[in-house]
C-alpha cells in the first residue's frame, strides 16, 4: 500500500517499486500502476521494510526537487535518509555549533527540551487520570505526575547536561513505571507493558511507540532541516555518528503527544493484539494493516487544531515542529532563550 498524506509518502506494502517518469513518481506492485505522483506534490517519502524499491532515478528527481526519502524497519527505526545539498544560513549554522560548544549554552537549551517533555508528560498523566475507569487507576497516574512536578522544580538547578539527563531519566522511568495505568483494565492483558524496550521492541506497546517516535522523529528533521538548522548537531543527546541528535532534542516536548495517540489507538480498540507479530528471538512487529492504521490515526491527529499558546492563533499539531523549529533557530541567532511547546 502506498498513501499520500499532507504531502508525504508513505509506502507500506513489501514489493512496491518507485520509478521515474517525467516530473513524476510511478509507483507500482507486481507492475501494475498504483500511483501518479506529481513530484511537486511531494515532500518526502517514507519506505518501511526492506523490500520496496526505489530507482536511481526516482532518487534523482526527489533530491533535485526537494523531497527526501527515508528508509525503515518494519517496527520504525530509520536507518537512512537520502536528500540534497543541505540549504540554510552559514551564520545559523555557525551559531548552533557554537552553542554546541559552549556548556553553559547547551546545558540550557538541554534544561528547556527536558522541561517541556516533563511538563507534557505531566499533560499527559493527568488527562488518563482524568479519563480513569477508577481510583486504582488514577491514583497512580497521579503520584506520578506529582512526582514529576518535584523533578521539574529542581530541573533549573542542574549544573550541567550531565546532571539534567539524569532528571529526564527519572522522569522518564517514573512514567514508564505507571504507563500500564493508562490502558483500560480489560485490554491490559492483551497489551502489557513493563518499561521501555527498544531494538527491537519485545512488546506491543513498545512496538507501538516506536512506530510513532519514527513519525515523529521524521518530522522533526523535516522542521529542522527546513529553517536552516543541523538536525545532527544537538544539546540533549550527545553527538553520535549517523544519529540525528538536535532532532532527537526536539521531539522531546512531543513524545507525550505521539504517546497519546498510542494509548488512544489502544483504548478505543483501533488495534487489538491480532495486528502485532511475534518473531523468534522476541521481536515484536506490526502487520501491514496496523501501520496503515496508525498512519491514517497520526495524520488525522495532525490536522487537529488547538489555540498555540505563544501566538493565541489556531494551529495544526503538525505545524508545531515546525514552529519550534523556528523558535530554536531564533534563540540561537539572537543567543536567546528557548520555549518548549507546552500542551494544556
Amino acid at each position: 500500500m502506498s498513501q499520500l498524506l499532507q504531502n508525504t509518502l508513505y509506502l507500506l506494502t513489501p514489493k512496491l517499486s518507485v520509478t521515474r517518469d517525467g516530473l513524476a513518481l510511478r509507483i507500482e506492485q507486481d507492475r501494475q500502476l498504483k500511483l501518479s505522483l506529481p513530484i511537486h506534490n511531494c515532500d518526502s517519502i517514507l519506505v518501511f521494510g526492506p523490500d520496496i524499491y526505489v530507482s536511481p532515478a526516482a532518487m534523482r528527481l526527489c533530491w533535485e526537487n526537494g523531497a527526501s526519502i527515508c528508509y525503515f524497519t518494519e517496527w520504525g527505526r530509520l536507518e537512512a535518509r537520502v536528500e540534497g545539498v543541505p540549504q540554510g544560513s552559514v551564520y545559523l549554522r555557525r551559531a548552533q555549533h557554537a552553542t554546541a560548544s559552549d556548556p553553559d549554552g547547551s546545558t540550557a537549551l538541554a534544561r528547556a527540551f527536558i522541561a517541556g517533555k516533563i511538563h507534557n508528560t505531566r499533560w499527559l498523566l493527568n488527562r488518563s487520570a482524568r479519563d480513569a475507569a477508577g481510583e486504582n487507576d488514577a491514583m497512580p497516574l497521579r503520584r506520578a505526575s506529582e512526582a514529576l512536578a518535584h523533578l521539574l522544580r529542581q530541573l533549573p538547578a542542574a549544573p550541567d547536561t550531565d546532571t539534567a539527563r539524569g532528571i529526564e531519566g527519572q522522569a522518564a522511568a517514573l512514567h514508564f513505571d505507571v504507563f500500564k495505568n493508562h490502558i483500560r483494565p480489560q485490554l491490559r492483558d492483551s497489551f502489557p507493558v513493563d518499561g521501555r524496550n527498544r531494538r527491537p521492541p519485545r512488546d506491543a506497546v513498545n512496538c507501538l511507540l516506536s512506530f510513532l517516535y519514527a513519525l515523529l522523529r521524521h518530522d522533526c528533521v523535516s522542521a529542522l532541516a527546513g529553517v536552516g538548522l543541523d538536525p545532527f548537531a544537538g544539546y540533549l543527546h550527545a553527538d553520535r555518528s549517523g544519529r540525528e541528535s538536535l532532532a532527537l532534542d526536539l521531539m522531546e516536548e512531543f513524545r507525550p503527544w505521539a504517546e497519546r495517540l498510542a494509548i488512544t489507538l489502544i483504548n478505543r480498540a483501533e488495534l487489538t493484539a491480532k495486528d502485532f507479530s511475534h518473531r523468534e528471538g522476541g521481536a515484536v512487529e506490526l502487520t501491514d494493516n496496523a501501520r496503515k492504521t496508525i498512519v491514517a490515526a497520526y495524520q488525522a491527529r495532525k490536522r487537529e487544531e488547538s489555540v498555540h499558546p505563544l501566538y493565541k492563533e489556531k494551529v495544526r499539531n503538525g505545524q508545531l515542529p515546525h514552529i519550534q523549529a523556528r523558535l530554536l533557530a531564533r534563540a540561537l541567532r539572537e543567543n536567546a532563550d528557548y520555549v518548549p511547546h507546552l500542551f494544556v
